[in-house]
């Protein structure tokens, strides 16, 4: 039954059960009991339209009731709906559809269905749907363009079903989609989500290898402390016999000698070893301190977190730093730098030595990839007036930071480099490491181009 049409009324009953010819003569001489009799009959036929009265209120409570869920369920929906006739012309329609289309419901009741589509092959798609066999069994679907309200065509995906009536007769059909926008955005968005998740395994994975690695790398420079230590001690004692072993040849040279010990002293170079064995001791020397000084690098870089807060000179840390990353991935990096001074604050060294070595490294790979001019970093140091504080500054030749990325570089995890060259936590852990030295690191482009870092730290 149609919710629209009312239920019919119940059947009244008669009003008198009296005969149907009666005459005036025969009305004045009835006896009284009747008239009680009718008129109770009267009373019950009266109470029974008062009943079916109450009942049909009720009735069409229930059926509004209904109407109102149905119409509810309709509004809120965010896929389009069409009902149509057999032969195709509107029926029903949604809030969505019409937001969709730019027009009311009314506007579209009778209309054809090929009106809401954008093109002949839409309507096409859409009839070999409704008459396939697949839509008669239980459903069948087809993409179709419909035109929007600004005459835009709007891709949208279209679930077609049966309507029958409630004898079982078919009497339409029923179309259901969603704008294609959405299903892409949704996709897109559980695409996003799944590469996230990816990448973060990836970086947590790497995460652990760096973890590894820093242990390995404790351990090497525990091991290699030893031996350096050997070899320097060493060599001071070498070059300590090696002056008290030059005055002696020299005494020994200047009395007179045999033709045999003047030959033999020609013969072994003597005077050529006594010359040159200064400098082999120096560069010994040098050789075994430098390799030292990277134990100890070593050991500050791989246990930061064991570190006492110490006052330290800046300027050293960011010469290692750029050492560092020139002699392992860069040796073709120019970079300027050249302090009027120590600059010393309290902190952590290894920790401000990851934070100078992050920024380098970040500027290297922002300006490597352009042809032309060669890759370039200017590093300043600038003291503020009072001298509580001091800036650094890091500015790259590269291409700069694309504005959208501006608000995002410090997040964790983000990063603009490709799968395997940047894991996204280098900026993050060093913003991090420079708040809880009391200063700030900042990111922005340069108006001549490239990128500029500011690192803004208290001095000691």
């Amino acid at each position: 039954m149609n919710p629209n049409t009312p239920p019919p009324p119940a059947p009244r009953p008669r009003a008198s059960a009296l005969p149907e010819h009666i005459t005036h003569e025969q009305l004045t001489h009835m006896d009284e009991s009747v008239w009680v009799d009718v008129i109770q009959q009267m009373d019950a036929v009266y109470a029974r339209l008062v009943e079916d009265e109450t009942a049909l209120e009720e009735r069409n409570t229930q059926l509004e009731t209904s109407q109102q869920f149905i119409y509810s369920l309709l509004s809120s929906m965010t896929d389009v709906l069409v009902a149509c006739r057999e032969d195709g012309a509107i029926e029903q329609t949604n809030m969505a559809l019409c937001r969709l289309v730019g027009r009311t419901d009314d506007e579209l009741r009778d209309q054809p269905i090929d009106t809401l589509l954008a093109d002949a092959e839409s309507a096409e798609r859409l009839r070999n749907c409704i008459a396939s066999p697949e839509a008669q069994r239980g459903g069948a679907s087809a993409e179709v363009n419909m035109r929007d309200g600004q005459g835009r065509k709007v891709p949208v995906d279209l679930n077609c079903t049966l309507r029958r009536s409630a004898s079982g007769q078919v009497v339409g059909h029923v179309l259901v989609g969603r704008p294609m926008g959405e299903l892409k955005r949704a996709y897109h968005e559980l695409r996003e989500a799944h590469e996230a998740l990816k990448r973060t395994q990836a970086q947590l994975l790497h995460s652990e290898k760096l973890a590894s690695l820093g242990r390995l790398v404790a351990g090497v420079a525990h091991e290699l402390n030893n031996p350096i230590s050997f070899v320097l001690g060493n060599v001071h004692a070498l070059k300590r016999y090696a002056e008290r072993l030059e005055r002696y040849l020299n005494a020994v040279h200047a009395l007179p000698l045999t033709p045999e010990v003047q030959a033999l002293r020609r013969e072994l170079r003597v005077d050529h070893l006594l010359a040159d064995l200064p400098s082999l001791m120096g560069g010994t020397m040098e050789g075994a301190q430098r390799t030292t000084d990277i134990v100890s690098g070593l050991k500050r870089f791989s246990a930061v977190d064991r570190e006492e807060y110490t006052r330290f000179d800046l300027c050293v840390v960011i010469e290692r730093a750029i050492h560092w990353v020139q002699k392992g991935t860069a040796p073709r990096f120019h970079i300027a730098f050249a302090p009027d001074g120590p600059a010393v604050i309290v902190g952590h060294p290894g920790q401000m030595l990851q934070v100078a070595m992050n920024l380098i490294q970040n500027a290297y790979d922002a300006a490597a990839p352009e042809a032309a001019p060669p890759p370039r970093l200017d590093i300043r140091l600038l003291r503020e007036t009072g001298g509580r504080h001091l800036t650094v500054t890091f500015a790259d030749n590269g291409s700069g930071i694309a504005p959208e990325h501006l608000g995002s570089i410090f997040d964790p995890f983000f990063t603009t480099k490709s799968a395997g060259k940047g894991t996204g936590l280098g900026l993050s852990i060093s913003y991090g490491i420079v708040e809880r030295h009391g200063g700030t690191l900042t990111g922005a482009n340069r108006p001549e181009g490239g990128a500029c870092f500011t690192l803004r730290l208290p001095l000691a």
